[in-house]
């Protein structure tokens, strides 16, 4: 079976086996010589679109073990999203046909603790870096409301409000999960562990077992 074939419940185990892979430091060498990188100069069919955020220790190749030409990835800090980020959405989506996307977030995010220490000590930052804060402090303000003020307790809500708002934001991303051609999951990734927990679904993956605690909140119709 190759990539441009896999459904959204493939795409989704084949991910989870690549993180268990990384985590328990096997991984897989292949996809990565000259003979990919020749098989992939006319075409590419990556199986998973991977959102995430632009932190150095979190690259998704290497934290779900996948070589060249299998993932198609966009990163901004603290997976911020604006126009370009749902247009790369869109091109996977839509133009390459990817039945799974991905919004990898991880804990001590530095996006969501300037957040965190915006509502703490009541000052924006300066710059283009206040934009990053103000587009993740509803996260932060929502985890609050249900009780919970740590910074991963907000890491995991940004995660959630960004897996639904690519969803509401783009029609096509939408159309897709409706009619069962894309899922999107939201995940965690830990630092030390290296391993990835789910903490929300768009569309059918499947079972969720085996995916750290599992998703706390778990939606088939999109735009709920």
């Amino acid at each position: 079976m190759t990539d441009a074939t896999l459904n959204p419940r493939e795409a989704f185990a084949e991910l989870l086996a690549g993180n268990r892979r990384f985590a328990e430091d096997r991984p897989n060498k292949s996809d990565q010589d000259r003979g990919r990188r020749a098989e992939l100069a006319d075409g590419q069919h990556p199986f998973a679109v991977v959102f995430g955020c632009g932190d150095s220790r979190v690259a998704a190749e290497l934290v779900f073990d996948q070589g060249l030409g299998r993932l198609f990835v966009v990163r901004t800090a603290g997976h911020v999203v604006d126009a370009g980020v749902l247009g790369s959405v869109e091109f996977g989506v839509d133009l390459l046909s990817i039945p799974l996307v991905v919004v990898l977030g991880h804990d001590s995010c530095g996006a969501v603790t300037a957040g965190v220490q915006a509502l703490e000590n009541g000052t924006m930052p300066g710059g283009f870096l206040r934009d990053i804060v103000e587009h993740v402090t509803p996260s932060v303000l929502a985890a609050r409301r249900a009780g919970d003020s740590s910074v991963n307790s907000a890491v995991a809500e940004h995660v959630k409000q960004t897996t639904r708002l690519l969803v509401e934001r783009s029609p096509v991303l939408s159309g897709a999960v409706e009619a069962g051609r894309c899922a999107v999951v939201g995940l965690v990734y830990s630092l030390v562990e290296g391993s990835v927990r789910l903490v929300d679904v768009l569309g059918d993956v499947g079972e969720l077992a085996g995916v750290g605690a599992a998703a706390s909140e778990r939606h088939d119709v999109t735009h709920g």
